[in-house]
């Protein structure tokens, strides 16, 4: 009786921590209505996790997404200066997105207090190239559930409007 309550508690624990893990998708185009793309998206903790854009004619890009809330730091958002955003081997460093000129930031607390609310990533391709993403969350205490839209910049400077139902 003891060994069928205790696999009864394991079930029970395993389940539950499917149940933490978090899913979704998302559509974008360029202005123009180019370039379709699809997002998908998934998040143990509700606040990161990893994404990946297929854009139509096959390009791929991957990587992690962080959701900025006040209580990020610098060192855990780390990532999205990796190569494809300022660092080495990355797109010339700030100010490359036009009038985007909060892209002009580097890792500081001013870029947290500007970002709270959204979340941003940097993602890559099998080639070396990188799209850099920003989308504004509709109910940021949902993360990434709660919907929300935004762009992304492909290298060579394209845009896409990408726009995340709610679950």
């Amino acid at each position: 009786m003891n060994s069928h309550r205790f696999q009864l508690v394991l079930a029970l624990l395993a389940a539950i921590a499917a149940g933490c893990t978090t899913t979704g998708t998302g559509v974008g185009s360029t202005a123009s209505g180019g370039s379709s793309t699809t997002f998908s998206w998934k998040s143990s903790d509700g606040v990161s996790g990893t994404m990946t854009a297929t854009i139509s004619g096959g390009s791929t890009y991957s990587g992690q997404y962080f959701q900025i809330t006040k209580d990020t730091t610098v060192d855990s958002i780390g990532p999205l200066w990796n190569p494809g955003w300022g660092g080495p081997g990355g797109w010339g460093g700030r100010g490359d997105w036009g009038g985007w000129g909060y892209w002009d930031a580097d890792p500081s607390p001013d870029f947290i207090t500007h970002y709270t609310g959204h979340v941003v990533a940097n993602l890559g391709a099998p080639n070396g190239k990188h799209m850099r993403c920003q989308f504004q969350l509709v109910h940021p205490s949902d993360g990434m559930n709660g919907g929300g839209m935004g762009q992304c910049q492909l290298p060579d400077g394209t845009t896409i409007d990408a726009n995340f139902p709610a679950a």
